[in-house]
């Protein structure tokens, strides 16, 4: 029994050891290339009201509540939900947003968990399109970092953002 008691611990302060020094940030991200022009494309990015119609996370939860504060799109605008299951809750503000060249966004999740991160937009010119770049990163306290043991987030998170990169392309390219 004592034994048992020993290598239960000897994992479990392996595992916390092992947790405890993985990295404390994160960073995602993807790109498309999209058949229409910056100016075209970043107004669907700049302004909240637009992400229904591209956003992988807008039909999680029908009945989510969506509440748009502040400008109507760029700095300053900010975008609140509330919703159940996946949808969870949480806020995004624009803090920085450079005509059809970037839009950087405050984001904060509640539910299902609390976690604060940065998202990126940039626009660049290419091949007569644009090269949309979708980036997050942020801090990872001890228990995201047990999550992230558990859960790849770049292949998690990375396949919403290329979904969502996928609705963005046909929607600007209509």
């Amino acid at each position: 029994m004592m034994t048992l008691i020993i290598i239960v611990l000897a994992v479990l302060i392996g595992f916390y050891l092992y947790a405890k020094d993985r990295p404390d940030t994160f960073r995602l991200e993807r790109l498309i290339v999209i058949a229409a022009s910056p100016e075209q494309v970043f107004p669907l990015v700049n302004d909240f009201h637009s992400w229904a119609n591209w956003s992988p996370w807008e039909k999680l939860d029908p009945n989510m509540k969506r509440t748009y504060t502040g400008a109507q799109s760029g700095l300053g605008t900010k975008y609140e939900w509330e919703g159940k299951g996946q949808a969870g809750s949480g806020s995004m503000e624009i803090t920085a947003s450079v005509p059809s060249s970037s839009i950087t966004i405050d984001l904060s999740f509640l539910k299902p968990f609390k976690a604060h991160n940065l998202t990126e937009f940039t626009f660049t010119p290419k091949d007569g399109g644009t090269e949309v770049l979708w980036a997050m990163s942020g801090s990872l306290d001890f228990m995201m970092k047990v999550m992230h043991i558990f859960m790849n987030m770049d292949k998690v998170v990375g396949k919403d953002f290329e979904r969502g990169l996928a609705n963005l392309k046909v929607l600007a390219e209509k």
